[in-house]
């Protein structure tokens, strides 16, 4: 009698110790399948029950501020990207997770720094994303990793209907791993602290890459005018071009067009002071300020970065680990090793809500830059910056 009071005083306190906590995501199809897996797993290993709720993800930053603060809210998201970051933790939505996450050591330096605001964690990386020089093994055999091999294949597969390289000239994004490469950035970055007084867009590196981004067109004759990405994609899935600048969402197409293709970065521009470093985005699982099971919600984030679910999460969806001994796990896949690699050397977007007054200046004085040979990039620049002040202030 005694033993079976004792067991069933044990199954009361499990049970009420038990959490049921909310998560908002906006995982489609194979990586929803692949949540619920994991949500399951977490139950029978802490006997915690995670509720799933899907949200659309551009809906998902403004139904949090409004309901948070109402209670109302889910415990943990998954996932949002560093670009809301700012926004979220400004409005108090959003809580540090440093506290609970101790280790670090398996994740992306990259990662982590795109998820932290005003040297803090505000969120767990689960995924990123780069652009990578893609190549057509048929048209160049060996991977170009200095300038001179590049330019040499480049030229060498330009002409009678062929390209060597293509890229959106004009895409500020895209092309952020040169002006980083001179020495340009957008906001001066220290330890995760960013100065937004600080806009490093008009300084000599960002002029000396609007001139190299103009060379590619008028002096190289590598890129014409009017070419944008998907023109750049179509002609690499049609067989006709040698190299591309793109991203990982751009692979799937690749690969269905039986295309034999190698990822390297994109290699160091001449004459510039740094490797080139290209935008990274990532997102992550962001904790809600106001959950009450923040611990447990925490404690389910961390699983669901873990090496194992990393990998799994890959085979679901096709997204880029930000555990670095999955990406070992994944050595066999070039997708996972080439953008894995561009990704650690890469720059974090800037995760601060001042970003939304960048995008339109810098990104007409990129397209600026390439309209015309020879143009005065100083100038464009200098411009540029000026109202891009102008809108933060």
């Amino acid at each position: 009698m005694k033993k079976a009071l004792t067991v069933l005083s044990l199954a009361l306190l499990g049970s009420a110790s038990a959490a049921n906590i909310t998560v908002w995501t906006h995982f489609g199809e194979g990586e929803l399948t692949w949540l619920r897996s994991q949500a399951t797993a977490f139950k029978n290993k802490t006997g915690h029950n995670v509720q799933l709720v899907s949200v659309p993800f551009d809906q998902i930053p403004d139904k949090l501020i409004q309901s948070a603060p109402k209670g109302q809210g889910p415990d943990l998201v998954l996932t949002l990207p560093q670009d809301r970051l700012g926004q979220l933790a400004a409005a108090g939505v959003i809580d540090s997770m440093d506290r609970y996450v101790t280790s670090r050591s398996d994740l992306d330096k990259t990662a982590l720094s795109a998820m932290t605001y005003r040297g803090k964690l505000f969120g767990l990386p689960m995924f990123a994303e780069s652009v990578a020089l893609v190549y057509n093994k048929k048209l160049v055999p060996n991977a170009p990793t200095t300038w001179s091999q590049f330019l040499s294949a480049a030229q060498k597969n330009t002409g009678s209907g062929r390209f060597g390289f293509l890229t959106d000239l004009s895409n500020a994004y895209m092309n952020y791993g040169v002006i980083s490469a001179y020495g340009g950035y957008v906001f001066k970055n220290t330890g995760g602290t960013v100065n937004t007084k600080d806009v490093g867009l008009a300084n000599a590196g960002a002029d000396r890459a609007g001139a190299f981004l103009n060379d590619l067109r008028y002096k190289y004759n590598l890129v014409p005018e009017g070419v944008d990405g998907s023109a750049a994609k179509s002609a690499f899935v049609d067989g006709r071009l040698a190299m591309v600048l793109t991203g990982p969402w751009d692979m799937d197409d690749f690969k269905k067009a039986g295309i034999n293709f190698g990822i390297v970065p994109f290699p160091t521009p001449p004459g510039a002071s740094s490797k080139w470093s290209p935008f990274v985005g990532v997102q992550g699982a962001m904790l809600n300020a106001y959950s009450k099971n923040k611990a447990v919600a925490a404690q389910f984030a961390r699983e669901i970065v873990k090496s194992d679910a990393q990998v799994s999460f890959n085979k679901a969806g096709g997204r880029i680990p930000v555990s670095l001994s999955a990406r070992t796990k994944l050595k066999s896949d070039p997708v996972v090793v080439g953008f894995g690699r561009t990704i650690s050397l890469g720059t974090p977007m800037p995760n601060v809500v001042e970003m939304g007054a960048v995008w339109a200046p810098w990104s007409n004085a990129v397209a600026q830059s390439v309209q015309r040979p020879n143009q005065n990039y100083a100038q464009i620049n200098d411009r540029a910056v000026q109202e891009i002040n102008k809108n933060i202030k």
